[in-house]
């Protein structure tokens, strides 16, 4: 069966829209570590967080409680040696690196391995020292995968911002044209296939019927903004049927 991990981000982008001019943040309400043991409870085979440089959301403080809580921790990070350091101390299960500019709301494309692939191999070397799996945020690009393998990491997580924004038919079945010629080459190269953002209960199904491969999908916004009308632990096992339904 694919896996789903929760991205929790948004529970904290809740929170520091009240609290994020006090210290003590994490301790206010609503809890990232609540809805990641509710998730976990419920079924999420792993909780992603993305401990970004300007923590307009996940804080330090939450990655650490996390840690002592989540069975399998993904940390969402950018490749710079502040963001390695605490992936050593917190010591998650896995980290996705992904790029990020302060200006964006949320991560707007793939991270440019062709671009940055001696920095980038070096942080996966690195990490994976330190027994962490390694995902690569990129986009829909042949080149950008065969990159990927020459990192040395573990898994790519497809980009799906494009195909989930998406109106036009056309344009939906050329992006899922991409998608499942990306996946299938990763497949060949041995790199995990995992794959997110903009998924939603609307888009998610037809995306799994027509990609190969699929391990991991990484879902947060629509499952969280479900929540607030279902309930976490309903609005997660709706997706998670969806998932099961579509595989």
């Amino acid at each position: 069966m694919i896996q789903l991990g929760l991205n929790i981000d948004h529970v904290a982008t809740l929170r520091q829209a009240r609290y994020k001019h006090n210290p003590f943040a994490f301790n206010a309400e609503p809890s990232p570590l609540e809805a990641a043991k509710i998730a976990q409870d419920a079924g999420a085979h792993s909780i992603t967080a993305h401990l970004r440089e300007d923590r307009r959301h996940i804080q330090l403080e939450d990655m650490q409680l996390l840690r002592s809580a989540v069975k399998h921790l993904n940390m969402e990070m950018a490749p710079i040696s502040e963001m390695v350091e605490i992936a050593l101390q917190i010591k998650p299960e896995e980290v996705c690196l992904v790029p990020e500019k302060r200006e964006e709301v949320t991560t707007e494309g793939g991270l440019d391995v062709v671009s940055h692939l001696p920095s980038i191999r070096k942080v996966v070397s690195e990490l994976s020292q330190a027994n962490i799996i390694v995902s690569l945020f990129i986009d829909p690009d042949p080149d950008q995968i065969k990159a990927a393998k020459q990192t040395g990491a573990h898994c790519i997580e497809l980009h799906t911002g494009q195909y989930a924004m998406a109106t036009d038919l056309e344009f939906i079945e050329k992006e899922i044209e991409k998608h499942k010629q990306c996946a299938l080459l990763a497949h060949e190269l041995q790199l995990q296939v995992n794959a997110g953002h903009g998924l939603n209960y609307k888009n998610v199904s037809r995306y799994i019927r027509s990609v190969p491969f699929l391990h991991t999908l990484n879902i947060g916004h629509a499952i969280i903004s479900a929540a607030l009308f279902l309930g976490l632990e309903n609005a997660l096992k709706k997706m998670l049927s969806l998932i099961e339904k579509a595989a």
